[in-house]
């Protein structure tokens, strides 16, 4: 038991890292990159469509969070607001790309025209209420520029060094040190080694260099305490479960000969305005024990957290997004899997 527990913990790791990378390059792009566009959306339905499901399959929910924002105040409509949640994985879609990368491409590609279809068939039945009344109380948190990289600015901040940054920096100097010492990861210097080296140097660089606030509200508070954590112990968790299921031979087959209850059970869960529940689809599916439908269903329905600011305004928005998406889903699933897929 306690070997299943470290490796698991260790398999665990190697993911939060690979995704804490992935997001704070995303992060990066994000904070440096203003919605002066934004306006121009109005007049354009086939543009807001198309922008949500870029915006969608953005690995993270800030495409997500974008786009309620944009759709609280009036600059999308609620066809924009269908795409954008059908194409997005939220957090899962970071773990999708460490465990088995080329299908998570292809389920995006998949998203994306899954998406924009869905968004123009809601814009058509939906064309005398395209942009929503305004909605006021919700506030995004604005993406203000950050100048990431002050060189007059390092040595101070690093001797009047803040307790994010000591534990941004603790971390991962830990994991490079465990990584270089073969105690996580492959013994043998291949790619994925080195890639791993890589990332971490990178974020070893950014933790140092990056000003105090974007360390602070971007990196601490958004990425660390929000969403790294629970993703963490969540990828734990679903490795654990993962394990038991592989060595119940009976339960293995129920998963494999009830493939229209998983596919229930996929699209409900979906349904959870929460990144980490839709992990244990992710690990069933890198293990081959679950269909491409199955997984795709639950990616259409689930968003991660990109509801939830639309949960806080407008309950009723929330459950037709949701009720839609849940149909597109449930359709999807149920004609891939005739066909085997």
């Amino acid at each position: 038991m306690e070997e299943i527990f470290v490796s698991t913990l260790k398999q665990s790791l190697m993911i939060t890292v690979f995704v804490l990378f992935m997001m704070v390059v995303i992060e990066y792009i994000n904070v440096q990159s203003k919605n002066l566009w934004a306006e121009k959306l109005r007049q354009s339905p086939f543009l807001q469509i198309i922008i949500a499901a870029l915006l969608g399959i953005t690995p993270g929910c800030m495409g997500a969070f974008t786009v309620v924002s944009l759709y609280t105040h009036r600059m999308m409509g609620l066809a924009g607001l269908v795409t954008v949640m059908i194409a997005t994985s939220g957090d899962e879609a970071f773990v999708m790309f460490a465990l088995f990368p080329g299908k998570a491409l292809l389920l995006n590609v998949v998203l994306l025209t899954v998406a924009i279809v869905s968004g123009w068939l809601v814009h058509l039945f939906n064309r005398k209420s395209n942009i929503k009344k305004e909605v006021q109380g919700y506030v995004i948190h604005e993406q203000e520029y950050c100048k990431c990289f002050t060189r007059h600015l390092i040595v101070p901040q690093l001797k009047a060094i803040s307790f994010e940054r000591a534990i941004l920096l603790l971390f991962i100097l830990l994991f490079t040190v465990m990584l270089l010492a073969g105690i996580i990861g492959n013994s043998e210097w291949d790619w994925k080694k080195i890639t791993f080296l890589s990332g971490s140097l990178f974020l070893l660089f950014v933790f140092i260099t990056v000003p105090e606030h974007f360390l602070k509200e971007h990196l601490y508070e958004h990425i660390l305490k929000k969403h790294l954590l629970r993703l963490f112990l969540w990828t734990w968790g679903a490795f654990i479960a993962l394990h038991f299921i592989q060595t119940n031979i009976e339960l293995s087959n129920l998963l494999q000969n009830n493939s229209s209850l998983v596919l229930l059970s996929a699209v409900l869960l979906g349904l959870i305005p929460e990144s980490g529940p839709h992990l244990l689809f992710v690990t069933l599916f890198s293990q081959s024990l679950l269909p491409f439908s199955i997984l795709l269903a639950n990616s259409i329905v689930q968003d991660g957290h990109g509801m939830l600011p639309l949960l806080a305004e407008s309950r009723k928005d929330f459950v037709r997004v949701k009720a839609i998406n849940m149909l597109v889903g449930l359709l999807i699933g149920f004609i891939l899997l005739q066909f085997g897929l």
